[in-house]
């Protein structure tokens, strides 16, 4: 069956769209649209754009009450539900804690205690004021910033295929940065599109080794790892996904994998449970009915593979 494959950079990433059918310019014209959309959403959400709506809140919103389109309110206010409901381990307002450490546009570097005191008290959703009567944002004291990176990429992806579904696109595979994906119908003479996990490695050199085959149908999936950026001291690593509870990278989890309907919430809950590991797993897992989930964690060197709903190779 012939396809088209549409890309674009955005958001720090690569989005990818495939489109199998016989009729592509019609694919090919949805498939623009859909990248659109993606790039207008990253001059929307980027924090390092300096005329986005993020990157306006970052700038005014400790001094003003900040207006926003509904969309990006209507985002804020999903953001703030996933925070509650993961009990924290999701935060938007984790970006003066990924800055202190480094990872803002960096590899990472080891903070002074201070610093980390200093960038916890600047984080918290319980320092975000939401409006719903005329979609305005205040913080509560300077030095707050938002950061969408855990979430934005989902929504964007989630944006993405809704207009292709809009566009009459039965079957199609959206990805962003291969770290979300979101599957429409299945492959023509197939039952599902299947996704690979592989199995995470502290180097990048090392042969890819298939830790799972996720199959998809009108599902995302999200992959979050620690391994793809991270620096080391003192023989320990230190990953780019900071828990915003203790205001120190997430230990002790090196990838964690989410399937659900909506990218969104994959790319958000992913986040969450990389943050929690093993021991927040089933808490995560029964926050949706359906929900597919894969934790693998690291002790003395060696991984351990925890999974929901997800069939692990038996050599992994």
């Amino acid at each position: 069956m012939p396809h088209v494959t549409l890309a674009c950079h955005a958001m720090a990433t690569r989005f990818e769209i495939v489109l199998p059918g016989d009729n592509a310019p019609a694919l090919r014209a949805a498939g623009e649209e859909a990248l659109r959309l993606v790039e207008q959403l990253e001059d929307q959400l980027s924090l390092f754009r300096p005329g986005s709506e993020i990157a306006r809140l970052n700038a005014r919103a400790a001094r003003e009450p900040v207006r926003v389109t509904p969309e990006v309110f209507a985002l804020l206010q999903h953001a703030q539900r996933l925070h509650a409901e993961s009990g924290g381990a999701f935060d938007i307002t984790v970006a003066p804690l990924v800055r202190c450490w480094g990872f803002m546009g960096g590899d990472g570097r080891m903070p002074r205690p201070e610093e980390v005191s200093e960038a916890r008290a600047n984080a918290g959703m319980g320092l975000v004021r939401l409006n719903p009567g005329d979609f305005t944002v205040q913080f509560e004291r300077e030095g707050v910033m938002l950061d969408l990176g855990a979430i934005g990429k989902g929504y964007a992806v989630e944006q993405a295929a809704e207009v292709l579904r809009e566009a009459g696109v039965t079957s199609a595979l959206v990805h962003g940065g291969t770290s979300t994906v979101q599957a429409i119908g299945h492959p023509p003479g197939q039952e599902c599109w299947k996704v690979a996990v592989e199995r995470p490695s502290p180097s990048p050199d090392a042969p890819p080794v298939l830790l799972a085959s996720v199959p998809l149908k009108d599902e995302a999936m999200s992959v979050s790892a620690v391994w793809g950026n991270h620096f080391e001291a003192g023989g320990r690593v230190f990953g780019h996904i900071i828990d915003p509870r203790t205001g120190e990278p997430a230990r002790g989890t090196v990838l964690a994998a989410v399937v659900l309907a909506s990218a969104t919430e994959t790319d958000a809950l992913s986040t969450a449970l990389l943050t929690l590991g093993r021991a927040g797993h089933e808490s995560i897992a029964s926050l949706r009915p359906g929900m597919r989930t894969l934790v693998v964690s690291e002790a003395g060197g060696r991984l351990s593979v925890e999974a929901r709903g997800i069939t692990t190779q038996s050599n992994a």
